[in-house]
């Protein structure tokens, strides 16, 4: 199993930037594709990007392409996610996340962190 610690959350006026970490561990970690999820309250959780085993290609939910980057260390296993241009509907829980990258199941979690984001 992969272990995910998340850090780096915090409050920040809009149009500032954060960047969140998350170090993953576990024997097979090289094998699992790493994303961050986001939940606001009273909402469901929702995808905001994710990175493959290389770290060479990474996809993002349109809400927050163009202002979000995420990047893989594959020598220590962090991801980074660094967010810019924020907005108040960036205001969230967020969520890091694996899935091995022979299935479609992200069943690997942090713990969250979160992210405020004032105007």
């Amino acid at each position: 199993q992969v272990r995910l610690v998340e850090s780096g959350g915090g409050l920040v006026q809009a149009g500032g930037s954060l960047r969140l970490s998350c170090a993953a561990s576990g024997r097979t970690v090289a094998n699992y594709v790493m994303g961050w999820f986001r939940q606001a309250p009273g909402t469901e959780r929702e995808f905001v990007a994710a990175v493959d085993l290389s770290g060479q290609n990474s996809r993002y939910a349109d809400s927050v392409k163009g202002r979000f980057v995420l990047s893989r260390d594959i020598i220590s296993n962090i991801a980074y996610l660094e967010m810019g241009r924020l907005k108040p509907e960036d205001t969230a829980v967020y969520y890091c996340s694996a899935r091995h990258k022979a299935s479609d199941d992200w069943n690997a979690w942090g713990q969250g962190t979160q992210v405020t984001v004032v105007s």
